[in-house]
């Protein structure tokens, strides 16, 4: 009886052997998720710029972040442009700017509206109207790559059109504002951080 019991249990250990030996021998597939699928797409796009080191490296105000949101939205998370947020809900546009597709943004970084007088900069903040047409006036209703920018001329939502010139990662638009963070994408739209604010082009009256 007890020699039953040891060739009983000796028969157990050896299967237990043999399934642990199958188990090893097919290899399980790593884990994949759709975040680590989706890192090299939000890495594709390269930025380029003086002012892309004061961008958030991590969070949803990074380049990364951005990319997974409307421009409006993706632009509250941004610490650089903060003041242009401000601007835009003052003028009731994040709906507008985060419901377009393949649009191009060229956005005023903070320092481009410290170069705006105070009172100025409150006035024109108290005028929906006038800041409307500021803030389309930066809205080109297109995707534009770099290569575009080396000479181009775009029509804006405002209605006028903007000139950008340069190569590399030299830009300027209309002459007076530099691209100081290019190439940085959101799920809507390009956007080009800027060191100053464009102003439209004065309407000359019908004759």
């Amino acid at each position: 009886m007890r020699i039953k019991r040891i060739v009983l249990a000796l028969s157990i250990t050896a299967a237990a052997g043999g399934l642990s030996a199958c188990g090893t021998s097919v290899p399980s597939p790593a884990p994949t998720s759709a975040a680590a699928e989706a890192a090299p797409a939000a890495q594709a796009v390269p930025q380029f710029g003086s002012a892309c080191s004061a961008v958030p490296t991590s969070g949803p105000g990074s380049f990364s972040g951005m990319a997974t949101d409307p421009v409006a939205t993706a632009a509250s998370h941004n610490p650089v442009l903060s003041t242009l947020v401000t601007a835009v809900k003052k003028a009731n546009l994040v709906d507008t700017l985060n419901s377009a597709q393949n649009i191009t943004v060229f956005a005023p970084a903070n320092a481009a509206f410290d170069k705006i007088p105070p009172a100025t900069l409150n006035k024109v903040l108290a005028d929906n109207a006038t800041l409307t047409k500021i803030l389309t006036y930066h809205v080109v209703g297109q995707k534009i790559t770099p290569a575009e920018l080396a000479s181009g001329d775009f029509k804006t939502l405002e209605g006028a059109s903007l000139k950008t010139s340069g190569s590399g990662q030299d830009f300027t638009i209309n002459g007076v504002s530099r691209v100081i963070c290019g190439n940085v994408q959101t799920a809507n739209a390009t956007v080009y951080i800027i060191d100053s604010v464009l102003m439209p082009p004065a309407k000359t009256p019908a004759s």
